[in-house]
């Protein structure tokens, strides 16, 4: 826990901040009202959340909220917010790798911080990729949605309100972690070795 809780927890508070960033400066100040836009992680956490991820490793933040009306391109800017949490993840995972490679090579008896590097790579690419699922009320959901023809977005709308208990059915019978595991292994694996040969 003392590991991972800080490490997801910035993974999260990046994650929330990059929506709010993005829907701003796309139109939207929604979120800036809010104070969303803010790397201050007590203002994205969720308190349901917040519990499930000291004590089952796992957990979510406060959505965002966005005006879809204030968004000066709907279609470009939906996506461009819905793709910025996942975005800003991919970046912080860099970033961890390349802490990972310098503490190999400057501080390799650093057990702990090197441990909270790894698992800031892991962490950010699981939140990543599990973002992408495009199950509402994902952000692969509104990219999906986005992109489906016009005669298909009524129906692919309807599954919204049952977004949820989908996501919450298929994460108890472990199909997210199937998902998301293959990919966040590999990608974890990339960044950790390019970051050694570049360090």
């Amino acid at each position: 826990m003392a590991i991972s809780a800080p490490v997801f927890l910035w993974a999260l508070t990046i994650h929330e901040f990059a929506h709010a960033w993005v829907a701003h400066k796309c139109g939207d100040d929604t979120a800036l009202y809010e104070g969303r836009v803010s790397l201050n992680p007590l203002v994205h956490l969720d308190p349901i959340g917040t519990i499930c991820m000291l004590f089952a490793r796992f957990g979510w933040a406060k959505p965002v909220p966005v005006n879809p009306y204030n968004l000066r391109n709907y279609k470009r800017d939906d996506i461009l917010v819905s793709i910025a949490g996942v975005a800003a993840n991919l970046i912080n995972a860099i970033a961890f790798a390349i802490i990972f490679g310098l503490l190999v090579r400057f501080s390799p008896r650093s057990g702990l911080f090197l441990e909270m590097a790894s698992f800031g790579v892991i962490g950010n690419l699981g939140l990543m990729f599990f973002n992408l699922i495009p199950i509402p009320p994902l952000d692969g959901s509104h990219v999906l949605y986005q992109m489906l023809p016009t005669e298909m977005k009524p129906g692919y709308r309807q599954i919204a309100p049952y977004g949820q208990f989908i996501l919450i059915a298929l994460i108890l019978m472990g199909v997210t972690s199937f998902i998301i595991g293959v990919p966040v292994a590999y990608l974890t694996s990339f960044l950790l070795q390019a970051a050694l040969l570049g360090v």
